[in-house]
């Protein structure tokens, strides 16, 4: 991984691309051993936790608009990454979707100026003000927080994982 994304101006935004395609590919494994192990989501009014697969189809959306966020507060050229699959199917979905939406958010921070990432701030989609730098860990951190959610569920159900 070391030389991957060299033409990156910015290495603290090069190791974040990085980081976050470790990360979500770590919790789409986790989420597969979940699924096998017949994890069940304890009850939550939110539609985004009604299933697995409604998780997993949140946290695939959310890395699709982290990166649409980041390029449009930019003023970049739209990444151009298809929408998530459905809940239908999703899991069957999942890895050739991940392997587009990564391969999509690989490049259009290579060329921005380490500057940029610091400020100004802009105003995230839920309202929250984040510069591009913080919304980029923002994204890196997500999956790894559904990652502890089934890591946890996992544990108080005592079903393997």
């Amino acid at each position: 991984m070391s030389e991957e994304l060299s033409e990156y101006r910015d290495r603290g935004a090069r190791a974040l691309v990085l980081l976050h395609e470790v990360h979500l590919r770590a919790f789409v494994a986790l989420w597969k051993r979940a699924r096998a192990a017949g994890l069940v989501l304890p009850p939550c009014a939110d539609p985004d936790y009604a299933s697995l697969e409604s998780l997993l189809r949140h946290v695939l959306r959310a890395a699709r608009g982290y990166m649409t966020w980041i390029c449009a507060s930019l003023e970049l050229e739209d990444p151009g990454i298809a929408e998530a699959p459905p809940v239908a199917g999703i899991g069957d979905a999942a890895d050739r979707y991940v392997t587009e939406l990564l391969a999509r958010w690989r490049t259009p921070l290579a060329g921005v100026a380490e500057e940029r990432f610091g400020a100004p701030e802009h105003r995230s989609r839920w309202g929250v003000l984040y510069c591009i730098d913080a919304m980029l860990e923002h994204a890196v951190m997500h999956p790894i927080r559904h990652s502890f959610q089934l890591e946890s569920l996992l544990q108080a159900q005592g079903v393997a994982g």
